[in-house]
Formats: C-alpha cells, sequence, structure tokens
C-alpha cells in the first residue's frame, strides 16, 4: 500500500513541472490535481472522474495509470464512500385521481355496450325493420323492369297503314305509318290501341299468339294480353 496523493506529488517536483503546464497537457483542472495530491477525493465530483483523473495524471508523469486507480478502488471507494449516509426512502404516493379515470373509462365502456344492445334488440323484435339499403328499391325497379309483352305487325297483301298508341285512344304514339308487305315492327307493353285502315294487309301476334281483326276499315281496336276489343275507351 502507498500514499496516492504524496506519490504524484513527488513524481511531479521531481520532474519540476508546474499545475499550468500539467493542466495544459491533461486537460485536468488545477484545481482537481491538487485534489488528487492531497487525496481530498470529496472534491472531485464522483468516483468516474476520480478513476479518469487519476489514471489520466499518473500516466502523464510516467507511472502506471491502473495502479492508482487500484489502490484508489481497495482504499477509498469501502471508507468514505460508505460513510455517507444512506439515501432516504422514497414514498409511494397514490395518485388519487387513477380510481376516478378508470372509473370514467369503465362507464363510458358501459354506456357504449347498452347502445349496442338496444340497438341490436330494436333490430330483433317483432314489426321492428329488417330493411337492409338498396334491398327494396332494388326489388321495385325489377318488378318495374319485368319483361313487356311482344306485339308483332307484319304487312302482307299490299300492306296498310296503322296507327298504334300505348294504353288507350289519347295515349303516347308508338307507331304511325305504313307497314308495307314483308315489313314487320315490334312493339312492347301492356295495352295497345290500334287504328287500322285496312286490316287484310296486316298480320298481328301477340307474344306469338294471333290476334284475329275484324274485317272493318278504319279499323279501331285495343289488344290486350287478356282480350281484344274494339273499345279502346
Amino acid at each position: 500500500m502507498f500514499e496516492i496523493g504524496n506519490s504524484l506529488r513527488e513524481a511531479r517536483e521531481r520532474q519540476g513541472l508546474g499545475y499550468p503546464e500539467i493542466e495544459l497537457a491533461t486537460k485536468i483542472r488545477a484545481k482537481y490535481i491538487r485534489a488528487l495530491e492531497e487525496e481530498d477525493f470529496t472534491s472531485i465530483p464522483g468516483d468516474a472522474y476520480i478513476r479518469g483523473f487519476l489514471r489520466t495524471y499518473a500516466d502523464y508523469l510516467g507511472l502506471d495509470g491502473e495502479v492508482y486507480v487500484d489502490e484508489y478502488a481497495s482504499r477509498f471507494i469501502t471508507s468514505w464512500r460508505d460513510e455517507l449516509p444512506p439515501r432516504p426512502e422514497r414514498r409511494r404516493i397514490r395518485r388519487r385521481g387513477r380510481p376516478l379515470e378508470r372509473r370514467a373509462i369503465l362507464l363510458a365502456l358501459a354506456g357504449i355496450a347498452s347502445v349496442a344492445a338496444l340497438v341490436f334488440v330494436a333490430f330483433r323484435l317483432p314489426g321492428a325493420s329488417t330493411h337492409e339499403p338498396g334491398v327494396g328499391t332494388k326489388q321495385k325497379q325489377h318488378r318495374q323492369a319485368s319483361p313487356a309483352h311482344r306485339l308483332l305487325l307484319k304487312g302482307v297483301g299490299s300492306g296498310t297503314y296503322v296507327e298504334v298508341r300505348r294504353n288507350s285512344a289519347s295515349g303516347k304514339v308508338a307507331l304511325q305509318g305504313t307497314v308495307g308487305p314483308g315489313e314487320a315492327d315490334k312493339l312492347a307493353g301492356d295495352r295497345f290501341c290500334l287504328l287500322v285502315r285496312k286490316p287484310a294487309g296486316l298480320q298481328i301476334t301477340l307474344d306469338g299468339s294471333a290476334v284475329a281483326l275484324p274485317a272493318v276499315h278504319n279499323l279501331r281496336v285495343l289488344v290486350t294480353p287478356k282480350r281484344t276489343t274494339r273499345n279502346c275507351g
């Protein structure tokens, strides 16, 4: 065992070195160099600095820095450091806000669950609406778009002039003109009001079934899937 401080001081004095010169070379402040030579380790902030300063200063003086660090560790780490009063234990402070926050979260979750349950029950109760967006509309559109009846007008002989209106005599004109021999016109719908100049010059079928026409010039007739009448109404 040797004295760290005296050994460092003697080595410095033998080489004729001053504190400013050592401070410039080692980057260790002069007050810390004095503290090392006086073994006043409490003036140096922390063991890491003490070890580093010792190693650097001793090596600069041509000594074995590790020997000085080991000597410091064996003599002083278990001496004055251990005599320091123990740190007081930290008291755990209970945060009163946490139970309230948890309670608020639980209440919010319970509210969400209640709303979800009410919505589920509302959809499951008898008479509750089970309508899916777009379903009813599609069904309605499907009914409207169901295939209409097909009326076929075919000219025979010399043909004839034909006027076809939808639904009634005052309905929208669907066809107006002469249907020549061999010509054919197809119309879709449910009710057809026809004005035929010469019924003998025209063959009529509805959905593939022949429609008989009276042999009357300027015939006005109503053709439907159920019947054919001379009253266009």
